[in-house]
């Protein structure tokens, strides 16, 4: 779901806004698909409700016409941003999910095992702790296996 190209590191952003446009331009360049119509997708998702889940985690996703797979990518904030988490507490990590129109229960199957790595306290204390996309990829593949559902 994660490649080593959809790890950011060490975003530097200063708003939820900035952090969601530069997710949607990482998965333009990932997916083929405009970073426009990613964004929109994105902003109209967080207008339904926060996807920021608490404990500096938000977990922003929607669904694309146009894609074949499922496209996740994480990016591990320099600083923490508001991002009107259900916590109220600021946001650090961020994973986002893209799904096919057509994913149903995929995209529910993929945004619950996100969900499930990201309530681990140790993993999520080791993805802040590492500023290197190989070291966060690593993190998050190994992590992925042992939490399958």
């Amino acid at each position: 779901m994660i490649t080593a190209e959809g790890v950011i590191a060490n975003l530097k952003v200063t708003s939820k806004k900035q952090a969601l446009q530069e997710l949607a331009k990482r998965a333009a360049q990932l997916t083929g698909q405009p970073e426009r119509t990613i964004f929109e997708v994105l902003i109209e998702r967080e207008r339904l409700g926060t996807t920021g889940v608490g404990n500096g985690i938000a977990i922003p996703h929607g669904k694309l016409p146009g894609l074949d797979q499922l496209h996740g990518i994480f990016a591990r904030l320099e600083k923490p941003v508001d991002f009107e988490a259900i916590d109220e507490e600021p946001v650090d990590l961020i994973c986002l999910l893209l799904a096919p129109e057509t994913a149903g229960a995929d995209h529910l199957k993929a945004l619950a095992r996100v969900s499930r790595l990201l309530r681990d306290n140790s993993i999520c204390e080791k993805l802040r702790g590492t500023d290197k996309a190989d070291a966060v990829y690593a993190l998050l593949t190994e992590s992925a296996t042992s939490h399958a559902a």
